[in-house]
This record gives C-alpha cells, sequence and structure tokens, in this order.
C-alpha cells in the first residue's frame, strides 16, 4: 500500500508534470503571441465599436469615423508605450549605478564593473555595444556614456559619464559619485511618482469629461428619445454632432495640455 502511494506521488510530481510542462509552454507561447498582436493593433479595437454604434444607428457615418479615429488612437497609444519606455530606460539608469557601485566595492575594476552591470540590466539599447566595447577595451567610457545619454530616457548617463571622468582625471573614487549619483536619480523618481499620483484625481475628472455624451446618449436612449437616429439622419442632428464632436476635443486635448502642463513643471 505505501508503495503504490509512493508510485501515484512519484508519476503526479515526474510524469504527468512532464507531460504538462510541454503543453503549458505552448500554451503560453500562443498566449504571448496573441497578446503581443493585440498590443500591435490594439487602435483597431475601434472598427468593432463603430459597427455596434452603425448597426444601432443604422448609419455608415460611425464607420467612415474610424478612418479619423484609428490614426489618433495610434498616434495616443505610440507616445504613451514612448513614456512608458523612457520611464523604463530611467528606471534602468538607476539601476546601473547601484550595480556598477556593487560590483566597484567587490573589488572590481572600473571598465569590468561597468561591462558586468552593462549586461545585467540591459538598458541602453543600440548604445549597449558601444559602452561595452568601451569598457572592454578601455575605450573612451565618458564620451561613450555622453552619446548614449542622448537617447530618450538615458539622461541620467551624462552624471555617470561626469563622475567617470573626475574619477579618472582628478582621482576621486568613482564608488562614491556613482553613490550619490543614485540617490539623486531615485528621489527624482520618488518625486515623479508623487507628482503622478497628485495629478491622477486631474485625469480621472478628464476621463469623466469625455464620457459625459456617451453617457447622455445612454441616457437619451434610455428615455426613449433615439439620440443616435437624430444624430445621424437629421441635419439638425448632424450639426449637432460634429460641432459636439469638435468642441469635445478642443475640451480634451485643453484639459490634456493642463495636466501635461503640470506634470512637466
Amino acid at each position: 500500500m505505501v508503495q503504490d502511494q509512493g508510485r501515484r506521488r512519484a508519476r503526479v510530481l515526474f510524469v504527468d508534470r512532464a507531460v504538462e510542462s510541454p503543453l503549458r509552454e505552448r500554451w503560453e507561447r500562443i498566449r504571448a503571441w496573441f497578446q503581443e498582436r493585440l498590443r500591435a493593433r490594439r487602435e483597431w479595437l475601434c472598427l468593432p465599436v463603430a459597427l455596434a454604434i452603425a448597426v444601432l444607428g443604422e448609419s455608415v457615418l460611425p464607420v467612415l469615423a474610424v478612418v479619423v479615429a484609428v490614426p489618433l488612437v495610434r498616434r495616443w497609444l505610440r507616445g504613451r508605450a514612448l513614456t512608458q519606455e523612457r520611464e523604463r530606460r530611467a528606471d534602468g539608469v538607476v539601476e546601473l549605478c547601484g550595480a556598477v557601485v556593487g560590483e566597484l566595492r567587490a573589488g572590481h575594476e572600473p571598465g569590468q564593473a561597468l561591462l558586468v552591470a552593462v549586461r545585467g540590466t540591459g538598458v541602453m539599447g543600440t548604445a549597449e555595444a558601444a559602452v561595452s566595447a568601451a569598457a572592454r577595451f578601455g575605450g573612451d567610457v565618458p564620451g561613450t556614456l555622453g552619446q548614449a545619454a542622448r537617447e530618450p530616457g538615458l539622461d541620467g548617463l551624462a552624471g555617470v559619464a561626469a563622475c567617470w571622468r573626475v574619477a579618472v582625471d582628478g582621482g576621486t573614487g568613482l564608488a562614491a559619485g556613482l553613490d550619490r549619483l543614485e540617490g539623486a536619480l531615485r528621489a527624482e523618481r520618488r518625486r515623479r511618482e508623487e507628482l503622478r499620483a497628485q495629478l491622477a484625481g486631474a485625469w480621472s475628472t478628464v476621463a469623466v469629461l469625455a464620457l459625459l455624451p456617451v453617457l447622455g446618449l445612454g441616457l437619451g436612449a434610455a428615455l426613449g428619445a433615439d439620440p443616435l437616429r437624430v444624430l445621424l439622419h437629421t441635419p439638425a442632428g448632424l450639426v449637432c454632432l460634429v460641432a459636439g464632436g469638435l468642441l469635445e476635443a478642443a475640451g480634451l486635448c485643453w484639459a490634456g495640455r493642463i495636466v501635461r502642463a503640470g506634470e512637466a513643471a
């Protein structure tokens, strides 16, 4: 009896897992593929919404509006992705400073410490090869770091280059300078996160204002006024639709500009 239980347990732990593992990996690959394709074409989600409105309103105007909506949504999504990538790179520079400091205090040479940190963080993108070559073969590391700092999100590398140049020319400890730089970059990131938290309420207000026309249409449909027929099939409704759309776009742009000005400040 004990042997049978041990065999069943061994089958569950090893055989079943060995069978399920390839299936699970295949499922994960398929799901990742779909998520990547959906993330790359998210702007086309406007099409099903427009088709639903076109069917409910019995008009082709919502489908024609997709021609204008898709490029605008694509531009917005692209800007959002660039912002996220820039913030990810900025966080990577902070990690790079900490990694270099750790390697230096472990007794490694500056070039070797930078090489290990660059490979570990993987934040430099296209500039990684140039920085790694300069660190490996004794090239112009500060100059290479300064060139990499021109890329979006890698501004902190200019501070790393300055600390490297001062350490080489003046003999000042590189680890101490990078440690202070890391603290400054972390403080800047905390301020940015606090500002984003404070502006979350403002962005929520902008989102609510953007949804008010949709809520108005739903309320009108609930009262039996058939707002889609009025907006899409009558001259006065078309005028109101165009004027309302322009005013809505202007209001959203103005509110977004105000909030972004607060973020920039």
